[in-house]
């Protein structure tokens, strides 16, 4: 990607809840944007929606909307990934693509900028934006892997109903006014209620009895972290709370690791706060991270089960650093590699 001071740039899928938060992440981070086009469905073409104070159309994609446009944030689901993250390769744009579609391509990097910025070199005009889930653990792990080497990870998430869309958060609320008000709910994104409950399947089951979002998080933290030894095994929960996903970690090493030489070793990790004072109740929680860029670490303490063994909760915004902020970091990382 060519050097400048600004950069003409498109989102697809802008009228998404992700597509939202980029181009709020692109007014906060104060990205050198010349001109910003905006693009959704077609149901959604002529809405107009504001950048800084400017007032932008969505358009409907065409197979010359990206001629002439530096970086493309794509968020717009895996299908429309394939077809259009190809046609805006081929005009010269860049796409970061937050679906599942290209990440798992061998010819795509996969990308998370505190820690592998060093694949982006070799780009062919698509990045991969990595599953939300996947990002805020791997910059929690990557620190502790290059100083104790992990040889394995238990993860259980527990992730926020943004993480499905802006309808399911709407379903959310309109789930807890109903229970509230004694009426009947309606189960239309998820196929149970999720007000006041938990539901252990996110995305579609797999032969090995594992869901699609489970296995993202083995194989894209392998791919992110560039070693395939290391033996991962997740499961994933959709819960009952608007923005951010939290996590809890079991992760053992080669070497042996305290609580408080973890503590210290993520206290200096990019983009990582230490929250952790349990006999003051100071533990990361989801209303905590909401609106904020860094990955939360807390209740770090040593697995008594194992001799190599650390435990450790770990919170972030699902839409800012599991999604939208990570993409735009990329994009700042590679106008600073150009």
């Amino acid at each position: 990607m060519l050097k400048k001071k600004k950069y003409i740039v498109a989102v697809v899928g802008a009228t998404g809840a992700v597509g939202n938060e980029m181009i709020a992440t692109l007014v906060g981070r104060d990205f050198p944007v010349e001109r910003l086009r905006l693009f959704a469905s077609e149901r959604s073409e002529g809405k107009i929606m504001e950048f800084k104070d400017a007032e932008i159309p969505v358009e409907a994609l065409n197979e010359d909307s990206f001629n002439g446009i530096d970086i493309a944030f794509f968020s717009a689901g895996a299908e429309r990934s394939k077809i259009w993250a190809p046609v805006a390769a081929k005009s010269g744009c860049v796409v970061v693509d937050n679906s599942s579609q290209w990440r798992m391509d061998p010819e795509v990097p996969l990308v998370v900028p505190e820690v592998n910025p060093h694949d982006l070199k070799w780009h062919k005009g698509i990045i991969a934006n990595p599953n939300c889930s996947t990002i805020q653990m791997v910059v929690v792990l990557k620190p502790l892997h290059d100083s104790a080497r992990i040889k394995r990870v238990v993860v259980t998430t527990f992730q926020s109903v943004s993480g499905t869309g802006q309808k399911a958060m709407d379903e959310l609320l309109q789930q807890t006014t109903a229970l509230l008000n004694f009426k009947e709910i309606k189960c239309n994104v998820y196929p149970y209620q999720i007000a006041f409950n938990v539901i252990p399947h996110i995305d579609k089951f797999l032969e090995n009895g594992y869901t699609k979002e489970e296995m993202k998080m083995v194989n894209e933290t392998k791919k992110i972290l560039g070693d395939t030894s290391i033996r991962i095994t997740a499961t994933t929960v959709r819960v009952p709370v608007f923005r951010s996903h939290s996590e809890s970690l079991n992760i053992e090493t080669e070497k042996k690791l305290t609580a408080d030489e973890v503590r210290a070793i993520l206290s200096e990790a990019p983009g990582v706060i230490v929250y952790d004072a349990p006999d003051k109740n100071i533990y990361p929680l989801p209303i905590d991270a909401a609106g904020k860029d860094e990955t939360y670490v807390g209740r770090i303490r040593e697995d008594e089960s194992i001799e190599n063994g650390i435990n450790m909760w770990i919170v972030a915004d699902n839409l800012r650093k599991g999604a939208a902020l990570n993409a735009v970091q990329i994009a700042e990382k590679l106008i600073e590699m150009a």
